[in-house]
């Protein structure tokens, strides 16, 4: 056992005693951190709109944040990108996290330079928590790639701006310096084809034994791998022992991975976000990830099919149950406050917590970790149909992780009471608005990573068949617009 290895066993066991102490004291650790946002705030700009000087109690804090989603909270976050102190959390974010929007386009998210440190925490705690459990800490002593978004950062009005993971880039510890790869000028590439080919040429002959990122990224670095080098990816990295992953559901690939390594390697999810690090997994033998419920965020959770009342019950973590749907409120240290992320959760342990992502609130489509949402389908067709003509029924939309051949796509399956002279041009038109509408969308398209999407026409009467098949013909029953999965698509290629 090297040094460091032994070193990094040793901390392992030190940061899990230490972690006990808040997983012990779940409920008393989210009221000190709701009480100390609310004591933050009073002298914000929005803390002043929202009287938090007359907050005692939770009560109090509910009846005077609403639930607010980037919309809603929008005019405050305009003051703060335009230079503005003291509007959401005191003095100005270290960094705007920039991701993609709605109807607003770009969305700006805060990072202060105390939800900052959270991010880098979490992200390390991970690793040491997989350690702590397995014994294993020998890749530390290899080379490590984080596939990630550039680092270099744009200014707006003085401060940093940039993708979430160019912005942690920043933050690599300096005890992983050494092993950390890509080199910084291979990370700073923007092509993500030609980045790919750096990161290959780079890594091929290296010691890997840890690699991370979002599953389809990651997928094309290994098809490149074992392109070039006529060799399974665990042939290449013999000492390859751990994934590290997020953002998307991981089973739909962990077949095409295992055949791309040529054996099962551990795999460790994280639920970070723009918004906060919220999760990770924290044991191999238990299903779930550990909420984190001292790092700066005050959770409220609302049963899924609630959300849309009038005035739903906002639950706190001393409320929920096991297995039930819930969308996730959060308030944090960067000052968003009562604060929709649009992420479902369902909780698989309440002692301690831990929560499986299950969705999004609404219907979406995240195969890639593109996040595409109704309104991005139903205004990209809108715009299509205003330049190349047509009348449509109906559509839904799903993706195509396997195909026959090819890139993976989006699948639109539609019905036309009018077809468009030119499809392939219809089918054009619309794939620029879906990349004008969605920029993670644009990037898998721009990176390869997906092609272009196919439009398949269904016959008329096709999605009134479907809806007959499962029992929901007629009353308030709605045909999702976009699905995760195939299990609409698959019915309706053999209707």
């Amino acid at each position: 056992m090297s040094i460091k290895s032994f070193i990094a066993k040793q901390f392992a066991k030190y940061i899990h005693q230490k972690e006990q102490q808040w997983i012990n004291d779940p409920v008393g650790s989210q009221e000190r951190i709701l009480h100390y946002l609310i004591e933050q705030g009073k002298g914000t700009k929005f803390g002043k709109d929202h009287q938090f000087e007359s907050i005692q109690n939770i009560t109090d804090f509910q009846a005077q944040i609403p639930i607010r989603d980037y919309e809603d909270l929008r005019e405050y976050i305009d003051k703060m990108v335009s230079g503005a102190s003291d509007v959401l959390w005191p003095g100005k974010p270290l960094y705007l996290a920039k991701t993609s929007g709605t109807t607003s386009g770009a969305k700006y998210i805060p990072l202060t330079k105390e939800s900052m440190p959270f991010h880098i925490k979490a992200a390390r705690n991970a690793l040491l928590a997989y350690i702590h459990e397995s014994g294993n800490a020998s890749f530390v002593d290899g080379k490590m790639i984080f596939l990630q978004g550039s680092p270099i950062l744009d200014s707006k009005n003085g401060i940093k701006l940039g993708r979430l993971s160019g912005i942690v880039a920043h933050f690599v510890p300096a005890y992983l310096q050494k092993n950390r790869m890509p080199s910084y000028e291979t990370n700073c590439i923007e092509d993500w084809e030609t980045k790919v080919e750096a990161i290959v040429a780079e890594t091929r002959a290296e010691n890997m034994t840890l690699i991370s990122g979002i599953p389809s990224w990651v997928q094309m670095y290994f098809e490149k791998l074992v392109e070039v080098s006529n060799k399974p990816v665990g042939e290449l990295f013999k000492n390859f022992n751990l994934f590290v992953y997020g953002g998307v559901n991981f089973e739909p690939y962990r077949a095409k991975f295992e055949s791309l390594i040529g054996r099962s390697i551990p795999s460790v999810e994280l639920f970070p976000a723009s918004e906060g690090f919220f999760a990770y997994q924290n044991s191999q033998k238990e299903s779930g990830m550990l909420l984190l419920l001292d790092s700066g965020i005050f959770y409220e959770f609302i049963k899924t099919g609630e959300f849309f009342d009038p005035n739903p019950k906002r639950h706190t973590i001393g409320e929920v149950e096991l297995g039930v749907n819930y969308v996730m409120i959060i308030s944090t240290n960067a000052g968003l406050w009562g604060y929709n992320i649009g992420d479902t959760v369902a909780f698989t342990s309440l002692k301690p917590y831990k929560i499986t992502v299950t969705g999004r609130v609404k219907h979406f489509i995240s195969a890639f970790g593109e996040h595409v949402i109704a309104k991005e389908v139903e205004t990209a067709l809108q715009k299509t149909v205003e330049i190349c003509p047509a009348i449509i029924n109906e559509f839904t939309v799903a993706p195509q992780i396997n195909p026959a051949s090819g890139l993976p796509y989006h699948e639109w399956f539609i019905d036309f009471e009018k077809q468009p002279e030119d499809m392939e041009a219809f089918a054009l038109q619309l794939d620029g608005f879906m990349r004008k509408q969605n920029i993670y969308y644009e990037d898998l398209i721009g990176g390869n990573v997906l092609r272009p999407l196919v439009i398949t026409p269904v016959s008329n009467q096709s999605f009134q068949n479907y809806m007959k098949s499962i029992g929901k013909l007629g009353g308030q029953n709605k045909l999702p617009r976009l699905s995760n999965d195939r299990k609409i698509a698959d019915v309706l290629e053999v209707i």
